[in-house]
């Protein structure tokens, strides 16, 4: 296991032993996924909570002041651990710790996680029928998709769930078939 992750792990049990206990791992889960769309979209963000330069308690106002008062977290323990990280000069950490309760998370209850590349933003139904299509192929309970948007891919779509992958892309067709050229000759 990685250093960052063992760093991280105590941190984001803790988090999902007290959605349990609470019964709000959902919501948990929820503003986990908010926080780190929030983290890993604001460079200056990051660099800010994470300079030594800042004191813990100017870091937890600002928590206050992003996460909580602007509603991107809602539950109380996601907020206090935020603080927590910051008292602890881990607050850099915040985005390994939540993609670790995350995967917990998942995996506490039977939910698997796609990567999906599509060449073009998806509609609603769209993605419901995807979700619908993913969860067969992963066999699990439900599903949750991670979907990017890749021009390159000129059509289709990539999905990954695991170590699976489904390449249908017309990138990929066009690589294959390029491929089959090569050996035919």
């Amino acid at each position: 296991m990685p250093l960052l992750n063992t760093i991280a792990t105590p941190y984001a049990e803790a988090l999902l032993q007290i959605g349990n206990q609470q019964g709000t791992s959902h919501d948990l889960a929820a503003d986990a996924k908010a926080a780190l769309a929030l983290w890993t979209t604001s460079e200056p963000l990051r660099e800010a909570l994470g300079s030594p330069i800042l004191e813990p308690e100017t870091k937890k106002a600002v928590i206050t002041a992003l996460f909580q008062e602007k509603g991107v977290v809602k539950q109380r323990a996601s907020l206090n651990l935020l603080k927590l990280l910051a008292d602890r000069q881990r607050i850099s950490l915040m985005g390994t710790v939540f993609e670790r309760f995350l995967e917990l998370y998942r995996k506490a209850q039977g939910i698997a996680l796609a990567q999906v590349t599509s060449a073009r933003p998806l509609t609603e139904a769209q993605e419901e029928q995807l979700k619908q299509k993913v969860q067969t192929m992963a066999g699990s309970a439900a599903v949750d998709c991670s979907i990017t948007v890749d021009p390159s891919l000129i059509g289709g779509l990539i999905v990954r769930i695991g170590s699976q992958v489904v390449d249908a892309s017309l990138a990929g067709q066009v690589r294959r078939l390029g491929l089959s050229l090569a050996k035919a000759t």
